[in-house]
C-alpha cells in the first residue's frame, strides 16, 4: 500500500493559521536542589505543525475525499509538499532567482512525511461560498 500525497491542488496555506512547535525530546532530572534539570530524551524529534487553509466548494471536496478515504480518517500517514520550502526560486548570494531557461526559475522542491494531529480537522464557512479547514500534522523525523 502507497503512501497518498497531498492533493497538489490544494497547496497554498494561510500565513495566519501558521504555527511551528517541536516535540520536546526533554527529560526532566530531579534535582537534590535547585531548578528542574534536563536531559535528551531521545532525538527522533518530530515537529508539531498547526495549518489552516481556505477552500472553494470543489477543494473542500478534494480535501475531505483525502482526509476520509486516501487517509483513512486520519490514521494514515501521507506526503506534503513543505510550505516553507516547496516551489519557492532557488536564490544566489544577491537575492536572484536562479535560472533553468530564460525567465523560467529554478524551483526548490522538498516534502514532509505527515501524519494528521490529534484532532481531526476543523471547518468554518468565510463569506458565503468558502470554507476554512484548520488542521495540524506531525511532520515526522
Amino acid at each position: 500500500m502507497s503512501i497518498p500525497e497531498w492533493p497538489e491542488r490544494l497547496a497554498r496555506f494561510e500565513r495566519a493559521g501558521w504555527q511551528v512547535q517541536p516535540q520536546d525530546s526533554r527529560q526532566r532530572r530531579a534535582n537534590q536542589a535547585g531548578p528542574m534539570g534536563y536531559r535528551r530524551g531521545f532525538s527522533g524529534v518530530a515537529k508539531g505543525v498547526s495549518l489552516s487553509i481556505i477552500l472553494t466548494r470543489d477543494e473542500k471536496a478534494i480535501f475531505d475525499n483525502f482526509y476520509e478515504a486516501d487517509c483513512a480518517q486520519g490514521s494514515r500517514e501521507f506526503w506534503m509538499p513543505d510550505p516553507t520550502t516547496h516551489g519557492w526560486p532557488l536564490l544566489t548570494d544577491a537575492g536572484v532567482p536562479l535560472l533553468v531557461a530564460p525567465g523560467v526559475p529554478l524551483l526548490l522542491a522538498e516534502r514532509w512525511l505527515c501524519s494528521w494531529g490529534d484532532q481531526a480537522p476543523t471547518e468554518v464557512i468565510v463569506g458565503q461560498v468558502r470554507f476554512r479547514k484548520s488542521f495540524s500534522v506531525w511532520v515526522l523525523p
